[in-house]
């Protein structure tokens, strides 16, 4: 992919279309960073009619994984055809689809009979479990089977405030391997879960953490393009290519200016474009993104703090102490040993 770094000119014309590589390499790049923990931790069985609403975000969260603020909620249908709501759009899905509520909002399901929901918790035992709860609940008509799951992360992709994603979407992967691997994951996962607390069930660790990094990435690359946020801004023609340059490179010394090359507009139509989209100012954002990138580090590898300090642009550990503490609240060897 070339980012046109060589480029000095610059206009304040948006290329005609957006680059589509470049925010190919930002979504993957955000998603290969995502920490999930989750599980396969619910199997419902509904016939004809039948209709249900959840809990509130907070409270599936204590449930689910007790000191999460919010967990991301999924749905597999492995057999018939229901419906989902969360806010006003009703979405359809069928055999195959896999719904996802990002940021674990209430909600409701059902089939194709209208009828008056009941609450979850009418139909599910509170916990602990001693095995996966299996809910079974309808009036006997044709049957609706899911997998239900769900993945706690604190990363900024999932933050209700920054709403980069719809409240909840349906992905349909296409014939054929896609769809197949992912029916033949959640059997899997179902097969193999079982409680580890008195509160909590998990699967194998890594099948709904790949299960859902797959099918955010055909959600990525067939979504519509959202007038504001962070998805609109990966598919944005100004805004695409300098995201892409921050993900690649966060330990450059980015300037407005050199992001503005890349982007081929002016400083000043790439600082109200960041604006405008975002909310955000550009180097507001790179800063966003070194941090994030260090949290991961941190989390996930033993390199020194003075090493990653370098890997995200700080040219020495002190001054990223200083920025991590702002942002945290801890030096960022406080903030990894109590993770």
């Amino acid at each position: 992919m070339s980012l046109m770094r060589g480029r000095t000119q610059t206009h304040d014309r948006a290329p005609a279309v957006p680059d589509r590589d470049a925010a190919v390499v930002a979504s993957a790049d955000a998603l290969a960073r995502l920490r999930l923990r989750g599980a396969i931790f619910l199997r419902g069985e509904y016939t004809e009619g039948w209709s249900y609403e959840s809990l509130p975000a907070r409270d599936a969260a204590s449930l689910l994984h007790p000191g999460s603020p919010r967990v991301i909620l999924f749905h597999v249908v492995a057999r018939g055809r229901c419906w989902i709501e969360a806010g006003h759009d009703r979405h359809w899905a069928e055999a195959g689809d896999v719904i996802v509520l990002p940021y674990g909002d209430e909600h409701r399901m059902g089939g194709a009979t209208e009828v008056e929901p009941v609450s979850v918790l009418t139909l599910i035992d509170p916990p602990p479990w001693a095995s996966m709860p299996v809910i079974r609940h309808g009036r006997g008509g044709e049957r609706t089977d899911l997998v239900c799951g769900y993945l706690a992360c604190d990363d900024p992709l999932f933050d209700p405030r920054l709403r980069a994603f719809p409240p909840v979407f349906v992905v349909r992967p296409p014939q054929g391997r896609a769809r197949d691997w992912v029916r033949a994951s959640i059997e899997y996962a179902a097969d193999q879960t079982s409680p580890v607390t008195a509160h909590r069930i998990a699967a194998p660790p890594e099948l709904p953490e790949v299960l859902l990094r797959e099918v955010l990435k055909l959600h990525l690359a067939g979504a519509p393009a959202a007038p504001t946020g962070w998805m609109a801004a990966l598919r944005d023609p100004v805004l695409a290519p300098p995201l892409a340059a921050i993900h690649e490179s966060p330990e450059r010394k980015w300037t407005v200016a050199d992001l503005a090359r890349i982007a081929r507009v002016s400083a000043t139509v790439l600082d109200e474009r960041f604006r405008e989209v975002l909310g955000i100012a550009p180097i507001r954002y790179l800063t966003g993104w070194r941090m994030h990138v260090a949290e991961d580090l941190l989390a996930g590898s033993d390199l020194g703090v003075a090493t990653i300090a370098r890997r995200v642009g700080y040219e020495s550990e002190e001054a990223f102490s200083r920025a991590f503490k702002r942002r945290h609240g801890y030096a960022p060897s406080v903030w990894r040993t109590s993770g």
